[in-house]
């Protein structure tokens, strides 16, 4: 296994995207989809994900699963997990001058936000577009200076969508609405990428994608794989609890993002040293199980691509900690380096999106009907 290297290794079979599947990316994470209300972008991934399935369905929360190769009692099955979910506002309040006040869906950077374009699905009968809103940012010539330096509170931001009065805005949006940032996909060159909505997306594009290369291969499938593109993992890694329960899979893959840790100001004692481009993560830690972590390792290695080891001795804050606790579920975690997290300038390498599809891929390939992952003791 390659840790980070000071030189790039030369591309392999799994650097390169074909251009359908970064168009499906590109939809992917241009629709919205937080946490909650992810029905929109589960739509999309089933459409993709269903051609290279023998079977496809979706449970009553929208946990969407799409399955391929042999299957019976006696054949292990492996989940390839990601979640579909986006951090996003959720509408609370109105105030008599029609500004909104909005409560966070997932984990907001609310210094981020000021000055942002939000985008609501609106639930009020007879609004059929989506509602824009700007989040409110006091012109600099208008700001209190004595309270310079003071770190606003979500509830103390509020958002202007062109309403002259409380009962103006609730004839466009209602309490409970949830909307997301309208940044988009943009392509900085070949291989970096930006969007609001890497985490996690990419997850989900990697699930179906690994389903599309195992079932170019099907005559060298021995097991049962599902890919999964489980919801609300941003407000508590519920739907990974719900799957791993109705699923049980005999091991599971799950890829999130992580964090690339070579921009300026971030402490590499306390939080590592990970690179943008240099290889996907791979977590060692008390969720991911040993003899899975040693096969991902043995398969990266056979298709050259170079691995950033990540020190996870305690929860990985990913939908990992809720599939290995239900039911003892063998693990293993792949994370997509991104910097910016939980912005919506979120950046990544395409190649190592790649990689991680072409990565579980492989695993599913290498294993055998007897494949049970527990260690003799």
């Amino acid at each position: 296994m390659s840790t980070l290297s000071t030189t790039p290794p030369a591309p392999g079979p799994a650097d390169s995207i074909r251009p359908e599947s970064l168009a499906f990316l590109k939809e992917l994470l241009d629709t919205p989809s937080p946490s909650g209300f992810e029905r929109e972008g589960q739509r999309v991934w089933m459409k993709y994900a269903r051609q290279f399935a023998t079977k496809a369905w979706n449970d009553s929360y929208n946990n969407c699963f799409a399955s391929f190769g042999p299957e019976g009692k006696d054949v292990p099955t492996l989940a390839i997990c990601g979640h579909a979910d986006e951090i996003g506002l959720m509408v609370n309040h109105f105030d008599d001058k029609g500004f909104v006040y909005a409560k966070a869906i997932g984990g907001i950077d609310v210094g981020s936000i000021v000055g942002k374009r939000v985008r609501f699905n609106s639930s009020v009968p007879g609004v059929k577009n989506p509602v824009i809103g700007l989040i409110g940012a006091t012109a600099i010539h208008l700001q209190d200076k004595s309270q310079d330096g003071k770190v606003r509170k979500l509830h103390e931001l509020f958002i202007d969508i062109g309403a002259v009065s409380a009962d103006d805005a609730k004839s466009k949006v209602a309490i409970g609405d949830a909307g997301v940032f309208l940044d988009g996909f943009m392509q900085l060159s070949d291989d970096i990428i930006v969007a609001r909505a890497l985490d996690n997306r990419i997850g989900t594009w990697i699930a179906a994608e690994a389903l599309r290369l195992i079932a170019a291969r099907a005559s060298e499938l021995k097991v049962r794989v599902v890919a999964v593109s489980t919801v609300q993992e941003e407000t508590g890694l519920r739907g990974a609890q719900m799957i791993a329960r109705s699923l049980a899979p005999s091991v599971a893959l799950i890829t999130d993002v992580g964090h690339a840790t070579d921009s300026p100001g971030i402490n590499h004692a306390q939080h590592g040293f990970f690179k943008l481009a240099a290889g996907p993560k791979i977590a060692v830690g008390g969720a991911m199980q040993p003899e899975v972590v040693a096969r991902l390792t043995a398969v990266a290695a056979s298709l050259s691509i170079p691995l950033q080891l990540a020190a996870t001795p305690g929860g990985s804050g990913t939908d990992t900690d809720a599939i290995f606790v239900n039911g003892g579920i063998p693990c293993g975690l792949v994370s997509l380096p991104i910097r910016y997290m939980h912005t919506t300038v979120e950046m990544t390498s395409l190649r190592d999106l790649n990689r991680i599809a072409h990565l579980f891929a492989g695993f599913a390939l290498s294993m055998t009907t007897t494949e049970r992952f527990t260690a003799s003791l």
